[in-house]
C-alpha cells in the first residue's frame, strides 16, 4: 500500500509539473522577440497563437496580435482578432480605429462608418470625424456627412496630421488637415447644391495650404459653374 502511494504521489507530482509547462510562455515569448528581430512576422504569428492558447480569452497578446496582422495588411484577420478583443473591452481606442481601417481596405465601406463614429464619440479626434465624413460622402449620405465634417472642423486639431492627394500618377501631395476637412465641405456643399458655401469652403482650404492644388481647382471650378473633382 505504501509503495502504491508512492507511485501514486509521483504520478500526481508529473502531471501537476505537465500541467505547469504546458502553461509557461517563456520559450514562445523567446521565439516571438526573436522573430519579430529578423521580421519574421509569420513565425512571430504562432508563437504569439501558442501565447494566447495558455494564456486564454484574456490574454493581452490579442493585442499584438491585430497589431502584427494590421501591419501585414492582413485585414480579415486583423478585423476578426480587434471583433473579439472589442467584445470583451469596447474602449480600446487603437483597436477600434485598426477595426475601422480593416474595414474600409475590405471595401466594407456602411461597416467601416458605423466603427468610424463610435471612434470619434470616444476619442474626439478631428481626423476620425474627418475620416467618417469621407466614408458617408463615398456612399452619397450627403447630411450624415455634412454633420461629421461640421464636427471635424469644431475639434481641436493638434497639426500633425497630413493627408494624401493623388495629383497625378506620379505625385502625391500632403496636406495639412485642416486644408483637407475645408476641402471635403466644399464638395459635400456642392453635392448639396449649396454653391456660395462650397466656394467658400475651397477658399478657406487654399487659405489654409496656398499650394493644395485640388482645392484651387475646385475653387475655379466653383467659380466657372463647372463639376469639381471628388477626393
Amino acid at each position: 500500500m505504501k509503495k502504491y502511494y508512492i507511485t501514486l504521489s509521483a504520478l500526481l507530482a508529473f502531471i501537476s509539473i505537465y500541467a505547469q509547462d504546458q502553461k509557461d510562455t517563456t520559450l514562445d515569448k523567446l521565439v516571438m522577440h526573436q522573430s519579430l528581430s529578423y521580421g519574421d512576422n509569420d513565425v512571430a504569428v504562432n508563437s504569439i497563437y501558442n501565447i494566447i492558447a495558455k494564456e486564454g480569452v484574456n490574454s493581452s497578446y490579442k493585442d499584438s496580435l491585430a497589431y502584427l496582422y494590421f501591419g501585414s495588411r492582413k485585414y480579415s484577420s486583423c478585423f476578426m482578432v480587434c471583433k473579439d478583443i472589442l467584445s470583451r473591452d469596447g474602449n480600446k481606442i487603437e483597436i477600434l480605429e485598426m477595426q475601422a481601417v480593416s474595414l474600409e481596405n475590405l471595401g466594407v465601406v456602411d461597416k467601416a462608418a458605423q466603427v468610424y463614429a463610435k471612434l470619434t464619440v470616444k476619442s474626439n479626434n478631428n481626423y476620425h470625424a474627418y475620416k467618417l465624413a469621407n466614408l458617408y460622402f463615398t456612399i452619397k449620405k450627403f447630411d450624415e456627412a455634412y454633420k461629421a465634417i461640421i464636427k471635424a472642423q469644431e475639434l481641436k486639431d493638434n497639426g500633425e496630421v497630413k493627408v494624401s492627394y493623388a495629383i497625378n500618377k506620379n505625385y502625391n501631395q500632403q496636406v495639412s488637415l485642416l486644408a483637407a476637412i475645408s476641402n471635403l465641405k466644399g464638395l459635400i456643399e456642392f453635392e448639396q447644391d449649396k454653391m456660395d458655401l462650397a466656394k467658400a469652403s475651397f477658399k478657406k482650404a487654399v487659405e489654409y495650404q496656398d499650394d493644395f492644388v485640388l482645392a484651387k481647382e475646385n475653387l475655379q471650378a466653383v467659380i466657372e459653374g463647372k463639376q469639381v473633382k471628388k477626393e
